[in-house]
């Protein structure tokens, strides 16, 4: 059977859409005069559509009334069918299962309504009981394939039930113009191909696969993650009966979301640091600078420690040797060296001697004290 896509309607049975087209370019007609004559006027609202409401099922009335309406006596080939020129739309039928409805069945299905510019579709799905024998189990049971697919707008009409295999009498039936389909041999018991008989006679059209996406593709990503899905719906309140989850995994399961939980806090936290690792080497940096810049004002050779000691140096000196007076020199000069009172004279002079040394010395600090400011300074304003 066959997964679908389809495309939108161009001819007076165009339906209302409030969607961007798909990429997919076919040559649509603008008017009503290049599909031929519509139906009676009275019977114009049998054809009308609208994305607002799902597709009906082919018992419904308004299907039959559609049919009705049809001379299907006279067949249409493609070549009339690409040129508009039908007077009516084009039935084109497309089959399939349609497990877990996705974007490879809706190109399908828009493919085969891009066919020619005029296109009803019709679109059967098969039942659970058929498919469980063809094909296999499915996800989705027939109520849910059916309301998937006939509410995808390319859809005009949905036929339940719809076989396995297609003959003479059920194309008549439904007056189907042509079958859409992919066009690789679809092999089905002793038969090859169960399209065959359909493209020798002309009535087959074909649309292409889209790769990389089936329902055999999402079941696949489901089971290989079967684990990581489990634990998602136990956190989301699913129980471990509805999951068909034993007693021992369910806990391992549960211990196994705690720490993925705690992972992510980690590596939340992580992300955060990285992302304050910068500020914070820069704020590093600043704060280094003021620490080096401070111990070398405090401790370097100029510093305010050194500074006090030679402040302390100097207090002292001056207060053990204070200025001599202006007639220490002259008293000093006239006594006889064998007078008592001159060694006293003598040391006075010996102190202001070393006072002078120590003046000097004094003044070569300070001109090495300005030499090194300016090398501090410098030192700074390179940081």
């Amino acid at each position: 059977m066959a997964t679908g896509v389809k495309r939108p309607h161009s001819n007076g049975t165009r339906r209302t859409q409030s969607h961007p087209q798909p990429p997919i370019t076919l040559p649509f007609p603008t008017s009503t005069s290049e599909v031929g004559d519509r139906p009676a006027s009275a019977d114009v609202d049998i054809w009308a559509e609208s994305c607002s409401v799902p597709a009906p099922f082919t018992n419904e009335s308004i299907c039959q009334r559609r049919r009705d309406a049809i001379n299907y006596s006279l067949q249409i080939t493609k070549e009339v069918a690409a040129a508009g020129t039908a007077g009516r739309p084009v039935r084109i039928y497309a089959d399939g299962i349609y497990d877990m409805f996705h974007s490879g069945h809706a190109r399908q299905l828009i493919q085969a309504k891009c066919m020619f510019p005029s296109v009803y579709l019709m679109v059967g799905v098969c039942n659970d009981a058929l498919t469980y024998k063809m094909k296999g189990r499915t996800v989705m049971n027939e109520v849910e394939r059916y309301e998937a697919v006939r509410h995808c707008r390319y859809v005009d009409e949905l036929v339940q039930d719809a076989p396995w295999s297609l003959d003479a009498e059920f194309l008549k039936k439904h007056k189907i113009d042509f079958v859409a389909h992919d066009d690789l041999p679809y092999g089905a018991g002793s038969e090859d191909d169960i399209y065959k008989w359909i493209k020798d006679a002309g009535r087959f059209v074909a649309t292409e696969r889209t790769e990389g996406i089936s329902t055999t593709d999402v079941i696949t990503r489901i089971i290989r993650d079967y684990d990581l899905y489990v634990r998602r719906n136990l956190a989301r309140g699913y129980t471990a009966k509805e999951l068909n989850v034993g007693f021992m995994k369910e806990k391992r399961l549960q211990f196994q979301n705690k720490v993925g939980a705690v992972k992510s806090r980690v590596d939340h936290v992580k992300e955060r640091i990285a992302g304050k690792s910068h500020e914070l080497l820069n704020k590093w940096e600043e704060m280094s600078r003021d620490f080096v810049s401070n111990f070398v004002e405090l401790f370097g050779r100029d510093g305010r420690i050194n500074h006090w000691i030679r402040e302390g140096r100097r207090k002292v000196v001056r207060a053990i040797s204070p200025p001599p007076f202006a007639g220490a020199q002259d008293s000093g000069s006239n006594a006889s060296d064998d007078s008592p009172t001159s060694s006293p004279v003598s040391k006075r002079n010996r102190f202001s001697y070393d006072d002078r040394e120590l003046l000097e010395e004094e003044e070569e600090e300070d001109e090495d004290e300005e030499d090194d400011e300016n090398q501090l300074q410098n030192f700074r304003s390179s940081m």
